[in-house]
């Protein structure tokens, strides 16, 4: 079998463009084990791979909560949509990291995967 090559975290941010939200990590030296997409959190609990990417258009402070849970490599948060100070703040005291882009979810997800992120 052909091994894949996962992209690290920081290349990931580069080659999509994202904005970090959140304060700078060491995200050359963070590898993302998959991705997952869903904006309903239930489905993201359930589903979402232990140092995975999530992508979401959700922008509300339980998004936080729930990627500090899952120990995620980051939420990309779609669509431009902006979480407000105090969701970055917790997000920076839970060391979770936001991303945002302007692109859709699919338009990322799509990315993801041709990167060589794949679902778990």
């Amino acid at each position: 079998a052909m091994t894949r090559e996962t992209p690290t975290l920081e290349v990931i941010i580069n080659d999509l463009e994202l904005t970090v939200l959140t304060e700078a990590r060491d995200f050359a030296g963070m590898l993302p084990s998959a991705g997952y997409s869903s904006d309903l959190l239930s489905c993201v609990m359930a589903n979402a791979a232990r140092q995975g990417i999530w992508v979401t258009l959700q922008a509300h402070n339980n998004i936080v909560a729930v990627a500090a849970l899952l120990e995620l490599s980051a939420v990309i948060i779609t669509e431009g949509a902006m979480p407000d100070p105090a969701t970055i703040e917790k997000a920076n005291q839970e060391e979770v990291t936001l991303l945002s882009t302007p692109k859709s979810s699919f338009f990322i997800t799509g990315k993801l995967w041709e990167m060589g992120l794949r679902a778990e």
